[in-house]
């Protein structure tokens, strides 16, 4: 079953540089684990929300707004295929994301879709 890690990051946290090295070596370790398994689809990194752009419905008529919208926002994914949900926690607990406040992994089944990653 596949899986998406949703890599959430609170609006205003602010990561020191002990952090963000954790950071960086703890996907680096989770992408090699999930790849030795066999487990890893694919993953991105996500651009600062700062640089987004967003489409929306408002009164019938698309409204475009450039910019944060929200408190939180996505720092990127990783899409996995695993045997079950149980395996798709224990990755994502191996994320260093779920030992720092302010930022949080999402895991959601994928229900449906298409491309070469599905």
């Amino acid at each position: 079953m596949k899986y998406l890690l949703v890599l959430q990051a609170d609006a205003g946290v602010q990561l020191t540089t002990e952090q963000r090295e954790a950071v960086i070596a703890g996907h680096r370790e989770f992408e090699r684990v999930a790849s030795e398994a066999g487990e890893l689809v694919s993953t991105q990194a996500l651009a600062d929300p700062s640089r987004s752009t967003l489409i929306r419905s408002r009164h019938g008529r698309q409204e475009v707004s450039t910019g944060r919208s929200r408190e939180e926002y996505m720092g990127g994914y990783y899409l996995v295929d695993v045997d079950g949900r149980d395996r798709a926690l224990e990755l994502a607990g191996l994320l260093p994301d779920v030992q720092i406040d302010g930022l949080a992994v999402e895991i959601r089944p994928i229900m449906c879709g298409s491309g070469t990653d599905l």
